[in-house]
């Protein structure tokens, strides 16, 4: 996304002033309308729920994410 560089990871950043990123429903998001959004930024990536897409976001750096998903994949759990 242009115009937003992604240093730090920022907690309830609001999701519409992240412009115009473009936002991914996730493939295993429920019927029921629980879902989790994703957008890649420069630097980065932006987490929302779909059912409030002008509230809150988290917004991560991408050496953070990339840890997050290696740990993920590698059975992680916390």
């Amino acid at each position: 996304m242009k115009g937003l560089r992604v240093d730090h990871d920022v907690n309830a950043v609001r999701a519409s002033l992240l412009g115009a990123a473009a936002w991914r429903k996730s493939s295993y998001s429920s019927p029921s309308g629980n879902c989790v959004e994703a957008a890649e930024l420069t630097g980065g990536v932006a987490l929302r729920n779909s059912r409030f897409p002008d509230g809150p976001a988290l917004v991560f750096a991408s050496a953070v994410w990339d840890a997050f998903l290696r740990g993920v994949k590698g059975g992680c759990s916390g």
